[in-house]
């Protein structure tokens, strides 16, 4: 099976009116913020980008004066409904506002994000926004869905007096209910006629959100032409009042992977292309097998079988095959068939961040996980590290908490989301790398079949190691090794090894997870093992509650190290034979030339 993704989306350029704009706009570059920029030594001029960009563009960040700015858009606006975003953004980075299309356009997720990368603050203003309730004519982006017909602004009204708002929901994820913000809104139970939102793929009144869920499976006579599949699919969808929206792609067998008219089709509209084996459509049942068809494809049925393959194993055929032949000054012929997925499937790829959130503060958090917490429509974590966090988050970002022992149903979870086309920020404390989840959600990433993964990010976090360090001095100045004092995932007899191997080489060692209340003479026994490789008055610090307010680090020899002070919530750090204190502080030589070292 392959898969080919087509229709590039609109761009987002980023303009700059201001002498220290180009830096700015650089990062936003790099980061994949903005796709072109403009202005600032750029040419076109900014201004000039701005108009003529205007209608084909989804968004603009624009750093400059907002005054400045208002006035230059003025003259360009149009629907609330069309008009593209618009976020400005100070010189230093500071303060990022979204200025136009807050909610339709998406403004103010985007200033979100932006803000998240520079490390600045995302100035909201809207009525939403300031009393943190749920903006429904915004939220159902962040899922990949598609915004519909409907009197938004009326029912954006009504969320704001508390009327009880009518939700009927067929298709796409219901975990957005589970929203706090969400819970909060007066939604009674409605059906798909009367409601006043709707999720689903249905043409209707009220305001509707379609989740990309419906897939068009598709056969054709070679060279069959374009217009020909363009009537046979507008059709087939007006007839069952379905929206476009709601088309996640199309599909057929592998044999139309060079079929023009289908590709073209396909890049016209930003519809992926799912391709499949003849086994593999053989293998699905369906309502109207041809004969002919499996003596000419190996299969009988691509249509019907194409659309349910693709829709998944919960998919309900909406329209068996449907055959249009060719009019006058056409060519071919061409079969349609339409299924629905009863699960989440979004056509863009999901993304599975992992994210190390650091010892706790939020001013330790680093700039690329803060902006992967931003992009992410799913936190996952141990419900102590997302406490941490809780800040930073949206009303429309969703949190999932774990419980600390079960770390692989963390992982599955994230990636199942992750699958389904969400992009989903599984969390852990310090670095994500460090003794926390990369290693495992890896390892389940790659049992998956290659074209079904997520895209997959690790984002490094300051580990408690290095924080450990910069607290007590300049302890890692010569090589170090790390070592957990946990036999629950390894066999004591190893870790006893690697306690020798550090001792016998000379390394400044941080020991990890060094005592609990079920584990209570692992710390002593590494003790003994280190003091058989350097002095009895080697330094050691214990740092506890590393970056959080009960923090306390205090300093010890090896022979005297304070065991029974020892927790899972501290850090032992054990000095080389060369380590020293002075002055309240813990240094590790490095051995440069001409430096007093006594």
């Amino acid at each position: 099976m392959s898969q080919t993704t087509t229709g590039p989306a609109r761009p987002v350029w980023g303009l700059g009116f201001s002498a220290g704009a180009q830096g700015v706009l650089e990062r936003l570059r790099q980061a994949g913020l903005v796709d072109a920029v403009s202005g600032s030594g750029a040419m076109p001029s900014a201004a000039d980008t701005l108009q003529q960009q205007w209608h084909s563009s989804s968004a603009f960040v624009v750093v400059g004066a907002a005054g400045l700015v208002t006035r230059l858009i003025a003259p360009l606006l149009g629907d609330k409904h069309c008009d593209p975003a618009v976020v400005v953004v100070d010189p230093e980075g500071r303060f990022a506002i979204p200025l136009l299309g807050g909610h339709g356009a998406g403004a103010e997720t985007l200033s979100q994000r932006v803000a998240a990368l520079l490390g600045g603050t995302a100035v909201l203003t809207g009525a939403s926004s300031g009393a943190g309730r749920l903006a429904l004519d915004a939220f159902g982006r962040a899922w990949g869905w598609r915004q519909g017909s409907g009197n938004w602004t009326a029912l954006m009204q009504q969320t704001a007096t508390g009327t009880p708002i009518n939700l009927a929901q067929s298709s796409g994820s219901h975990l957005w209910q589970e929203l706090p913000a969400a819970q909060e809104l007066p939604f009674t139970p409605g059906v798909d006629g009367n409601a006043e939102l709707v999720v689903g793929s249905q043409l209707g009144p009220g305001c509707r959100w379609h989740p990309p869920a419906l897939w068009l499976g598709v056969g054709c006579e070679r060279g069959t032409s374009l217009a020909l599949l363009e009537r046979l699919i507008d059709q087939g969808l007006a007839t069952l009042e379905l929206a476009p929206q709601a088309v996640a792609g199309l599909a057929s067998a592998s044999r139309k992977a060079d079929e023009p008219a289908l590709l073209e089709l396909a890049r016209q509209r930003g519809w992926p292309v799912r391709f499949f084996e003849p086994e593999q459509l053989a293998a699905v049942p369906v309502p109207n097998p041809s004969l002919a068809v499996a003596a000419e494809m190996g299969t009988p049925s691509v249509a019907e079988a194409a659309a349910l393959l693709a829709a998944g194993s919960e998919a309900s055929l909406l329209q068996p095959k449907r055959i249009e032949q060719r009019r006058d000054g056409e060519l071919g012929a061409a079969t349609l068939a339409i299924a629905e997925a009863r699960g989440q499937w979004a056509p863009t790829q999901g993304h599975l961040h992992l994210v190390g959130s650091g010892p706790g503060r939020l001013n330790l958090l680093t700039p690329e996980a803060r902006e992967a917490l931003a992009n992410s429509t799913v936190w996952v974590g141990y419900g102590l590290y997302l406490d941490l966090l809780e800040p930073l988050r949206r009303p429309d970002q969703l949190r999932l908490d774990g419980r600390l022992t079960e770390e692989r149903a963390r992982c599955q979870q994230a990636l199942e989301l992750a699958s389904q086309g969400l992009p989903v920020a599984l969390v852990s404390s310090g670095d994500s790398g460090i003794y926390a989840m990369a290693g495992l959600a890896l390892e389940l990433w790659l049992q998956q079949p290659a074209d079904a993964r997520p895209a997959f990010s690790v984002h490094p976090g300051i580990s408690a190691l290095q924080l450990a360090a910069a607290r007590a001095g300049a302890p890692l100045m010569h090589d170090f090794c790390t070592i957990s004092l946990s036999d629950r995932l390894t066999p004591w007899a190893v870790i006893e090894r690697r306690l020798e191997g550090a001792a016998a080489g000379d390394f400044v060692v941080a020991l990890y997870n060094p005592r609990s209340m079920g584990r209570d003479w692992q710390l002593g026994r590494a003790q003994e093992l280190l003091l058989t490789g350097r002095p009895a008055h080697t330094p050691v610090a214990i740092c506890r509650q590393l970056g959080r307010s009960e923090e306390q680090v205090s300093l010890h020899t090896l022979e005297t190290l304070p065991i029974e002070q020892v927790d899972m919530l501290t850090l032992v750090l054990v000095g080389n034979s060369s380590s020293y204190v002075r002055d309240g502080r813990m240094v590790t030589p490095r051995g440069y030339p001409g430096a007093e070292l006594a």
